[in-house]
């Protein structure tokens, strides 16, 4: 299972531009002024064949008075409780100062593994400044330039080494399903409609829910873990510490989930947040079912929920092929459906394809619509194969691998749908060197 890294350390010493690097996007504001980053921003990473999740936070300030610098103190001391490695980013230009004193004397009292990173080291004149920092007590200092890349390598090949492999709880081998989406959705009340019980504290007041809650479901056939999470919150409204532990405990509750429930209120449909949180869960490759909750306020006729279904799957693309309910949680209208739609889901991440049947269907297919040329060149695949990971990926062998394009690729994956239904779950498709 992926770990989570969290990226620490005082203002302006290049946290956010190390977070761009690592996860490959311009995801988080990068500014001159001390104190921009202002919450937790999440990604996903890889190196070397080992997943990761990426928690970029503000920047740990010491013993001050002013609200705003308490505030990101108090979210770096929750990232280093939630994180199973720190990255402890200081700056060559400034050297050690009295607050990298302080982060680090933290940093060894949390005795989590840590590996200290001294930015801006962009020419060799700086090599020597960095020695400076075995002052920290925190081992050897990686020296790095996160602007322009140089040393990310070697602190990567470091975490690989000291990354924990994080197991997921797997209490009675249960399927673990885990309700998701914004605050205020009625997360809380599809739970206690589903138990027949106040099970979860519901108020109308958004962010109710402050941490992730398992509980067991054993009626009507099924059998699983029901885990209610924290509304993840638009970034820059996580402002308070409670807030910010909630939206890392719900990141963390979806990675170790099986399927994900996204519920989104009917009343405002499929919006830019929760289109953040499907891709959250597909980056996961976990399973999903959409729920379109409070349906008994929607003014409805024959054809509603049909144009409705028709909107959120135009919106999702290209990965629509998800099972979408129409639910209320006062009337518990289709709440049975939507767990027996995602037991389904679950059923289709763990399916096997025998490799026989996957060369039968799939190279016929091929036969008929074979990838386009490539600058004069034919790629022929002669064999397909499902390959041993916990989701569905498919392995296609071809003469020319480099030549297949991600149109072609979705080509075929649409075709595994067709044939053998994943719908709800996430396909990786590989094309491989014969």
């Amino acid at each position: 299972m992926a770990g989570i890294v969290a990226i620490v350390g005082r203002p302006n010493v290049g946290k956010s531009t190390l977070f761009n690097r690592l996860v490959g996007a311009r995801a988080a504001i990068v500014d001159e002024q001390a104190g921009v980053t202002r919450d937790r921003i999440y990604g996903k990473s890889e190196w070397n064949g080992r997943e990761f999740s990426v928690i970029d936070t503000g920047g740990y300030v010491h013993g001050s008075d002013d609200i705003f610098e308490a505030q990101i103190r108090r979210q770096a001391e929750i990232a280093i409780q939630e994180a199973d490695l720190l990255f402890f980013v200081v700056d060559v230009v400034t050297g050690i100062t009295d607050l990298d004193m302080a982060v680090a004397q933290l940093l060894r009292q949390s005795k989590k593994p840590t590996i200290l990173v001294v930015n801006k080291v962009d020419n060799h004149l700086r090599v020597s400044d960095a020695y400076e920092f075995y002052k920290l007590g925190l081992g050897d200092p990686y020296q790095i330039s996160a602007i322009n890349g140089s040393g990310t390598g070697e602190i990567l090949d470091a975490m690989i080494k000291l990354l924990p492999e994080r197991e997921a709880d797997t209490k009675d081998q249960l399927p673990k399903f885990t309700i998701v989406g914004r605050p205020n959705v009625g997360k809380s009340s599809i739970v206690n409609a589903l138990l027949g019980e106040e099970r979860n504290i519901v108020t109308p007041i958004a962010g109710t829910t402050r941490d992730s809650i398992d509980t067991r479901f054993n009626q009507f056939g099924l059998d699983f873990l029901l885990v209610d999470t924290a509304g993840l919150r638009k970034r820059g409204k996580v402002d308070e510490d409670l807030e910010y532990y909630s939206v890392i405990r719900a990141i963390r509750a979806i990675e170790e989930s099986d399927v994900c429930i996204l519920v989104i209120d009917a009343t405002r449909g499929f919006e830019g947040q929760d289109q953040t949180i499907l891709d959250t869960i597909i980056k996961n490759k976990k399973g999903v079912v959409i729920v379109v909750n409070k349906w008994d306020l929607i003014e409805k006729d024959t054809h509603t929920s049909e144009e409705f279904e028709k909107e959120i799957r135009r919106t999702i693309a290209p990965f629509n092929d998800v099972p979408i309910y129409f639910t209320s949680a006062i009337t518990k209208q289709r709440i049975l459906k939507t767990l027996e739609g995602a037991m389904q889901v679950y059923k289709n991440r763990s399916k096997r394809i025998a490799t026989s049947a996957l060369n039968e269907q799939m190279l016929a297919v091929i036969e008929k619509t074979p990838p386009p040329a490539y600058k004069g060149k034919y790629v022929r695949i002669k064999y397909v194969t499902q390959l041993p990971t916990p989701w569905p990926s498919f392995a296609f062998f071809a003469n020319l691998p480099q030549y297949v394009r991600a149109p072609y690729k979705r080509f075929l994956e649409n075709k595994l749908r067709e044939f053998f239904d994943f719908q709800g779950v996430p396909i990786q498709v590989f094309i491989r060197q014969k």
